[in-house]
């Protein structure tokens, strides 16, 4: 049976981006996916920005139209792309607790620090490949003003602009030993593993987790470059299928390159759209749909290489850079 600390973590709270080309990242998130502002920090780093989201480096906080909590992403000038700081939020205080016993224990925690916008203290550490991330529990809800939407179950007004991204969905590392990263997770977060690709050498090629009802929250995907430390891609869930479609001519319309989609995923059926945003990062739009893991021992679903292929669920094959491009660009060593 799953242990009841399995759902400590309640859910991807929120992630930094790294961006090159700052206001370029900017108008993608806020203007074509209908993001708000809510806060910004720091003055502009220009070439020689840090990216540590410090003092030094122009930061943005953004939040998806029925985010909760006061934002989704934080978007950090920097002179690469990539991923700076991802923040997981628990269910409880006790649960935060339990999850800081669980990371000193795999000797990977860095210490107590001050939260972000909006977030209470939060405990830094880092997988196994590098990636930085926090777990926290305060947050402060966000209280819509001009935005205030018709009914009240819902955070602010609907934009009915732009992509209308919702929520964020979950976040995909790059990693140098996925097996390892994969058992960090189930151990120091309390990660549930769904789906997973067995190599026929053994290992994995990718793997699943989620945290609760969701498919997938974390995933991590084999870094052919064995670079690490690196960004696969951020997801975020429009409403609908149709929504993605939509996505897809509004992308086209201003010249971001749309990299793979619409299409269905075979692994957790989730129909996607893979787009560069302007600085670089890969950026998915993804909407599973009905499909949720309502059993708290739901059974891990295992894929082999030779039926991983046969491709997406539709038949198309997965393209050549989604297992080559990930931020920071890195050239083969």
């Amino acid at each position: 049976m799953t242990d009841y600390t399995s759902f400590d973590v309640a859910h991807l709270g929120n992630v930094e981006l790294l961006t090159p080309t700052f206001e370029e990242s900017l108008w993608f998130f806020r203007d074509l996916l209908a993001m708000r502002v809510v806060a910004e920090t720091g003055v502009t780093a220009g070439a020689g920005g840090s990216g540590d989201g410090g003092g030094n480096s122009r930061s943005a906080y953004l939040r998806t139209w029925d985010e909760y909590q006061l934002y989704t992403i934080k978007l950090t000038e920097s002179a690469d792309a990539g991923v700076g700081r991802t923040s997981f939020r628990t269910t409880s205080q006790a649960a935060l607790e339990r999850r800081v016993a669980a990371i000193e224990a795999t000797g990977l925690g860095l210490g107590w620090v001050d939260g972000e916008v909006g977030t209470g203290p939060g405990y830094a550490f880092r997988d196994p490949d590098g990636h930085d991330m926090v777990i926290y529990y305060e947050t402060e809800r966000y209280v819509a003003t001009d935005d205030k939407p018709a009914l009240k179950n819902q955070a602010s007004a609907f934009p009915g602009r732009g992509v209308n991204a919702r929520r964020l969905d979950h976040i995909n590392y790059l990693a140098k030993d996925v097996v390892a990263n994969g058992e960090f997770v189930g151990q120091a977060l309390g990660g549930r593993e769904s789906e997973r690709i067995a190599l026929d050498q053994g290992g994995y090629a990718a793997w699943w987790f989620h945290f609760n009802n969701k498919s997938y929250d974390i995933v991590y995907s084999d870094d052919w470059l064995k670079h690490g430390n690196r960004l696969h891609h951020v997801a975020f869930a429009p409403d609908t299928r149709e929504d993605i479609l939509k996505a897809a001519d509004i992308f086209l319309e201003n010249g971001i390159h749309i990299e793979s989609g619409p299409h269905k995923h075979a692994i957790n059926q989730t129909f996607f759209l893979y787009v560069w945003e302007p600085g670089g990062n890969r950026i998915e739009f993804a909407n599973a749909g009905a499909r949720l893991l309502l059993d708290p021992d739901s059974p891990v679903v295992e894929w082999t290489q030779e039926e991983r292929k046969k491709g997406q669920a539709w038949g198309m094959k997965t393209i050549e850079t989604f297992h080559t491009h990930g931020t920071p660009n890195v050239s083969p060593g």
